[in-house]
């Protein structure tokens, strides 16, 4: 079973450079597992700023907007470490495709998806690194989509964190350990 390590914050609070420093001080090999979509420059600059921020560092990497169990165990066998940045995007990529088709999704259906890839975790021996953003510290958004995607990554959030091994809440740059 793999070790799974969930880090949380704010956004800009330094999250994923902590993920990063953390993963590639556990060694090994390393694959990074993009969820972002490039839906504009804006967006497509941002990833393009972190991929070289990763180059040179030993970094493999794989996008995966919504199937991450797919990812596992097949696509990270040789891998010593996966860092799956991030949980938030995965939650807007699905909840993006399911308005798109027309279907629904909640709490019960994401609590499904993501049970799901966490399970096949089971059958890998490395270390998941998971980056999520701590989205229930601000205010109640103003409208049903954004309060339905805010408890739709607080779903996933607790699911996660309730089966990580460690937890870490990163503020400011500075990781605070709430699970070890």
């Amino acid at each position: 079973m793999a070790r799974l390590i969930l880090i949380t914050g704010g956004a800009r609070s330094g999250k994923s450079s902590h993920a990063l420093e953390l993963a590639e001080n556990l060694g090994g090999k390393r694959l990074f597992v993009a969820t972002c979509p490039s839906i504009d420059r804006e967006m497509t600059e941002r990833v393009r700023r972190h991929k070289e921020e990763r180059q040179g560092r030993g970094w493999s990497t794989v996008e995966c907007e919504t199937e991450l169990a797919t990812l596992f165990p097949a696509q990270v066998s040789g891998f010593d470490v996966v860092l799956l940045d991030c949980v938030t995007l995965w939650v807007n990529n699905i909840l993006y495709k399911h308005d798109r088709s027309g279907s629904a999704i909640d709490d019960r259906l994401i609590g499904q998806l993501c049970r799901e890839w966490l399970d096949k975790t089971a059958n890998y021996s490395g270390t998941v690194v998971c980056v999520t953003n701590e989205v229930g510290l601000g205010i109640v958004p103003d409208n049903a989509l954004a309060r339905k995607y805010r408890d739709l990554v607080g779903t996933c959030n607790q699911i996660i964190g309730t089966k990580a091994d460690e937890v870490i809440l990163v503020s400011c740059g500075i990781p605070l350990y709430l699970k070890r």
